[in-house]
């Protein structure tokens, strides 16, 4: 129980000293052509992003082909959308330095790598290497749900009961990738197949009390958890504190809400270790 208190005390103590501007600890990987390493920006950028694959590299029909991959069967392809600039039929029978041009919007369609077979990804990030103590805690989480990698974004599906994660060697350091991992896994146990808590198991609206409510269970456990593994740092601490600070600015009015949500995410994590089980207050 004391790591608790002394962990709980001090998040408490970074969030009356201030908010720590909130930065998520993995690589945010641009989107780019496999063959002409060429990055894509603006709306293409955010098309790209949207589709989530597990690679950041895009490649069209035809540069698949002449790489000597195929694009698997079934797959659908994403839209990037360009200008080009070209002359009007009233336009073309005028000699070409007077021709008036005009900008229209065209698209072409690529695939990601991962819907390609027989191509390689380029090898990127540094090697990753695993924490004994905070894959024991991974391993140890007995009924847990299953953990995806290759997502641009972490995060827990409740309906799917699937943890999605970046790739670990995107990650700042191994101790954010933990740390990150175990807030996912915290609201994991909130799953009605094991705590079976109300904020973690019903849609919830982004930002609401409910919402807030579940993440700083969430940041309470990934706190504790980190500290069982031993691999608390500054970075994980401030990521913590100013995640939490965020939210608990809307609840003002709530005076119990730490004790409670610390008492919440005491369940989870005992959950995740096995040394307790039971449904949460």
């Amino acid at each position: 129980m004391k790591v608790y208190e002394i962990i709980t005390n001090q998040v408490i103590a970074a969030l009356e000293a201030g908010t720590i501007p909130w930065r998520r600890p993995w690589a945010v990987t641009e989107q780019k052509n496999l063959v002409s390493k060429r990055e894509y920006s603006g709306m293409n950028a955010i098309l790209l992003a949207m589709r989530d694959r597990s690679t950041p590299y895009w490649l069209t029909y035809k540069q698949c082909q002449e790489l000597g991959g195929t694009v698997k069967k079934g797959e659908k392809a994403a839209q990037v959308v360009f200008y080009k600039r070209y002359a009007p039929e009233e336009e073309k029978d005028k000699p070409e330095k007077e021709q008036k041009l005009v900008w229209v919007l065209r698209y072409y369609n690529v695939f990601n790598l991962d819907q390609c077979e027989g191509l390689k990804a380029p090898e990127q990030g540094e090697p990753f290497n695993p924490i004994e103590k905070a894959e024991e805690l991974v391993k140890g989480y007995a009924n847990g749900p299953e953990i995806k990698h290759g997502s641009q974004q972490a995060s827990y599906s409740p309906k799917q009961d699937v943890i999605a994660m970046p790739n670990k060697e995107t990650f700042d350091s191994a101790e954010d990738y933990y740390a990150t991992l175990f807030h996912e896994m915290t609201h994991s146990t909130g799953h009605e197949s094991r705590l079976n808590r109300k904020d973690a198991t019903v849609a919830i609206r982004f930002g609401s009390e409910s919402y807030s409510k579940e993440e700083l269970v969430a940041e309470m456990g990934a706190a504790f958890l980190t500290a069982t593994a031993g691999i608390r740092n500054a970075s994980v601490a401030g990521n913590e504190a100013a995640y939490i600070a965020g939210w608990i600015s809307k609840l003002q009015n709530d005076k119990t809400l730490v004790i409670k949500a610390a008492g919440q995410a005491q369940k989870a994590v005992n959950y995740i270790k096995g040394v307790e089980v039971g449904v949460a207050a």
